[in-house]
């Protein structure tokens, strides 16, 4: 009957099973591979809300640190039970979120000494928005708008619906003056007409570096620019040395894989 009743509310079967109720072990996340931590302050409020008692925490990182393979992260005691049935949900959160940390650390790399920053978009896994755009900073890159309200991009969809670009950029700026606008084009010829209405920032869609480099000669410093689309980490160099401000790679929080990080109860007695 006890049994059944501990099934009914849901608990870790197999760590109830194994491990007596008063037993106290410390674990260590340890990184598997080599990358850029993000999230270890996630993990320990993870931990924080299923511990049944206080628990100590040794800090051997910080988030925005390159680690390697055997490096300790963080050192967890407190009851072994609570540990091993928080441990899943703590890595499933600190491994996606290094994970984006180091993908993004290696666009920051590849830009070093252009004056080009990599930012996110809002390509981002529902409900954990604000986390993945953490990542991204702690990898180097900075953030794009956080939602839909804090800035306006005029995308192509826009620009049909209103009947052009600078007819797009007027109504938005008319809407909700004050509000930063950024207005993507798609040719060189659409730049000096919304330069004309008074856009401070231009996303390039789709641009070769060639054209990208027009372009940049083109708004000679008037506005802001960001190149989108066929970016990859191979060419990121040719992009940024044009003299672009930003380059936009969704593929940050979208596809970035996991950084391998586990959890190793030590061997105490």
């Amino acid at each position: 009957m006890a049994i059944e009743e501990d099934l009914d509310r849901g608990v870790d079967v197999t760590t109830v099973a194994t491990i007596p109720e008063d037993a106290v072990a410390t674990g260590d996340f340890t990184a598997r591979e080599a990358g850029t931590v993000a999230g270890l302050r996630i993990a320990e409020a993870i931990l924080s809300v299923v511990c049944t008692d206080a628990f100590e925490v040794e800090r051997h990182a910080e988030d925005g640190d390159r680690v390697a393979p055997g490096d300790r992260l963080l050192s967890v005691r407190t009851r072994t039970r609570d540990l091993l049935t928080g441990e899943r949900s703590a890595l499933n959160l600190l491994c996606r979120l290094s994970g984006i940390a180091t993908a993004t650390r290696a666009w920051a790399d590849a830009l070093a000494g252009t004056g080009a920053a990599v930012r996110d978009t809002r390509k981002t896994t529902p409900g954990l928005r604000a986390l993945e755009k953490y990542a991204v900073r702690c990898g180097g890159g900075v953030n794009h708008r956080m939602s839909l309200s804090d800035a306006a991009l005029i995308k192509d969809n826009h620009v049909v619906a209103a009947g052009g670009v600078a007819a797009a950029f007027t109504a938005v700026r008319d809407a909700f003056p004050g509000l930063p606008i950024e207005v993507e084009v798609d040719r060189l010829d659409q730049i000096e007409p919304v330069l004309a209405e008074g856009a401070e920032l231009i996303l390039l869609d789709n641009f070769t570096p060639e054209q990208t480099r027009e372009a940049v000669a083109l708004v000679a410093g008037r506005a802001k620019l960001e190149s989108s689309g066929r970016l990859m980490l191979d060419n990121a160099r040719a992009y940024a040395d044009t003299g672009v401000d930003y380059l936009a790679v969704g593929a940050l929080t979208h596809s970035s894989p996991i950084l391998d990080i586990g959890l190793d109860l030590r061997e105490e007695g």
